[in-house]
C-alpha cells in the first residue's frame, strides 16, 4: 500500500494542475499548464478542446517524469474541472465545437428567453437559477448553429471530453457526473435524470444529453495510446470525476452535513453541506449542486471574480506599488465598515442571481479614503455577500447552525481577509493547510472508486489538516450586522443604474 499511488487532475478555467499523491496525502510531484482562453467576438470566452486535453497529456507526463516512480504504481486517475462549460461531441468523441466557457456570455439571450418561459420550474427542477451555463449555451447553439447542433452527437464538459479521450469511449457511453447536473439546464436534480417535461418544453433532442453517473464511478481504462503519451501503463483505471467546487469541498475535508466552506480563488464560492432539497426560487441566488457524498447537497453561490477584484486593484489602481501584506498590515486598523465605503465585485455582472446590468464600483468615498480603505472595502465585500448568502440558507431553513467554515485558496492565506469573514459571518473560520484540495478531492475519489478507501467522507476527514482558526470578534460582528444590510440594499439597487 505504501507504494500505491493517485493521480488527481484539475480543469480550471485557469489552467491544468495535476499531482500525484501517495496513500498520506503527501504531493510527490506536481505540474501546472496555463489555459489559452480565446476571445473570437465580443463576450465570447472559449477554448480548443485539443488544447485542453493535451493539456493534461503534458502535465501528467511532466508529474510522472518528475516523480521517478514506477507507472506500475499508479492505482487510479481521478479529475475535477470547470463545471458551467461544455463543449459537442461527435459518436466517436471528437469535438465539433470549442469548449463554450463558462465566462462566455453570449447566451444572454437565451437565458431571458428560458426565464420568460419557466424560470420557478427550472429552478426547482434543476436546483440552480439561469445562468450562464449548459440549458442557454445548448439553446445558443440550436438556434444560431442548427448544422453544427444537427451533428453533435452529445454536449459534454471539460473533464468527460478528456476522459473520453484517455479511455477511448464513444458518444453513447459520454456522460455527466452528479455533481454538475444542476447547471444542465434539463435534468431533474432531486430524482436524479433527466427530465423530459423540459426537454420538450426548450424541444431540446433528449438524445443529445449524456449518462448520469456517480463522480466516483469507473468510467473507463487508460488506452495503450494516451498511456505512451504520459509515461504511464495502458489499463489504469479513470474515474468520471466531477466539479471543481465538489472536489475543492472534499479535498479539504468538508464531507458532512453542516459543514462549510469558502473557495477564495478567483472565483470567491461559498458553500455549505446538507441533506435538504430546498431550491432558491424566492431569491434566485442559491445553487443546489450535489455533493459527491451521496445523499448531500452543496448549496452555494458565488462572485464570478471576486479574488479577482483584489488581484485586479492591487495591480491597476495601485500599479504593484504596494503588496497584499503591506495592504493588510495597514487595513488591519481600519475600523469595521471603512467609514461608510462599499465595493461591489461584479465587473462582469452578478451571477448569483443574474444580472448583467450590475457592475462593479465604489459607493460612499470621501477625503478620509485612501488605497488601503479601497482594499479593505473589496474584502468586506466579498464578506457581506458571504453573509447574504448565509442568511437566505438559513431563512430557508437550509441550515440550523454552522460551526465553522474551512477556507482554501489564495485569499485564505491572508489572516486580515479571514479575520473579516469570521467577524461579518459571526462564524469561527479555520484555514486549510493544503493547497492543491481540488486534485487531493478527485485523487480521493479515484482511490474510492477502486476501492483503495471503504469510506469517502471519513477518509476525506482523516486528511483534512487546520492550519489556523479566526475566532469572532463580538463587537465587530454587531457592527458588521448594519453595513452587511446597507451592502445588500445598495447591490439590490445597482441594476437600475445600467440599461441592457
Amino acid at each position: 500500500m505504501s507504494r500505491t499511488y493517485l493521480l488527481g487532475i484539475d480543469i480550471g478555467t485557469q489552467g491544468t494542475k495535476t499531482v500525484l499523491f501517495d496513500l498520506n496525502g503527501k504531493t510527490v510531484a506536481s505540474a501546472f499548464e496555463t489555459s489559452e482562453l480565446l476571445y473570437p467576438a465580443e463576450g465570447a470566452v472559449e477554448q480548443r478542446a485539443e488544447d485542453i486535453y493535451g493539456s493534461v497529456i503534458r502535465t501528467v507526463k511532466d508529474v510522472m517524469e518528475a516523480s521517478g516512480i514506477d507507472p506500475y504504481e499508479v492505482a487510479a486517475i481521478g479529475m475535477d474541472g470547470q463545471m458551467a462549460s461544455i463543449l459537442g461531441i461527435d459518436r466517436d468523441f471528437r469535438a465539433i465545437t470549442p469548449l463554450d466557457n463558462w465566462l462566455d456570455t453570449r447566451c444572454e439571450p437565451y437565458i431571458k428567453q428560458m426565464k420568460k418561459i419557466a424560470e420557478d420550474e427550472l429552478i426547482r427542477m434543476t436546483g440552480c437559477p439561469v445562468t450562464y451555463a449548459h440549458g442557454p449555451k445548448v439553446l445558443r447553439w440550436k438556434t444560431e448553429y442548427r448544422d453544427v447542433y444537427n451533428r453533435i452527437d452529445k454536449f459534454v464538459e471539460p473533464v468527460t471530453y478528456v476522459v473520453g479521450r484517455l479511455c477511448g469511449l464513444t458518444g453513447e457511453q459520454a456522460y455527466i457526473d452528479y455533481t454538475n447536473i444542476h447547471f444542465s439546464g434539463f435534468a431533474d436534480n432531486e430524482k436524479l435524470c433527466w427530465s423530459e417535461e423540459l426537454c420538450k418544453l426548450f424541444d431540446v433532442d433528449r438524445n443529445k444529453l449524456p449518462n448520469i453517473v456517480a463522480p466516483y464511478q469507473i468510467a473507463g481504462k487508460l488506452t495503450g495510446k494516451a498511456a505512451d503519451l504520459m509515461g504511464l501503463v495502458s489499463g489504469i483505471p479513470v474515474v468520471a470525476g466531477c466539479g471543481d467546487q465538489a472536489a475543492t469541498s472534499l479535498g479539504v475535508g468538508v464531507a458532512r452535513e453542516g459543514e462549510c466552506f469558502d473557495g477564495a480563488g478567483t472565483a470567491s464560492v461559498f458553500a455549505c453541506l446538507t441533506r435538504r432539497y430546498e431550491p432558491d426560487i424566492k431569491n434566485k441566488t442559491i445553487l443546489f449542486p450535489r455533493h459527491v457524498i451521496p445523499g448531500l447537497f452543496q448549496p452555494m453561490a458565488y462572485i464570478s471574480g471576486g479574488g479577482l477584484c483584489l488581484k485586479w486593484f492591487k495591480e491597476t489602481v495601485l500599479d504593484n506599488t504596494k503588496s497584499y501584506r503591506e495592504l493588510e498590515a495597514k487595513a488591519d486598523s481600519i475600523a469595521p465598515g471603512n467609514n461608510g465605503l462599499f465595493f461591489i465585485p461584479h465587473f462582469s455582472g452578478r451571477t448569483c442571481p443574474n444580472d448583467s446590468n450590475v457592475r462593479g464600483m465604489y459607493w460612499g468615498l470621501n477625503y478620509t479614503h485612501d488605497g488601503v480603505a479601497m482594499f479593505k472595502a473589496t474584502m468586506e465585500a466579498i464578506a457581506y455577500e458571504y453573509k447574504m448568502y448565509l442568511d437566505i440558507l438559513k431563512e430557508s431553513g437550509t441550515v440550523d447552525h454552522m460551526g465553522v467554515i474551512y477556507g482554501t485558496g489564495g485569499g485564505s492565506v491572508s489572516p486580515c481577509f479571514n479575520r473579516i469573514k469570521a467577524d461579518v459571518l459571526g462564524v469561527s473560520y479555520s484555514v486549510a493547510s493544503r493547497n492543491d484540495t481540488a486534485p487531493f478531492g478527485a485523487a480521493l475519489l479515484a482511490g474510492y472508486g477502486v476501492g483503495i478507501f471503504d469510506d469517502l467522507a471519513v477518509t476525506a476527514r482523516s486528511y483534512a489538516d487546520i492550519t489556523a482558526t479566526y475566532h469572532p470578534d463580538i463587537e465587530k460582528h454587531a457592527l458588521y450586522e448594519s453595513y452587511a444590510t446597507q451592502y445588500t440594499e445598495l447591490l439590490n439597487k445597482c441594476g437600475m443604474l445600467r440599461y441592457s
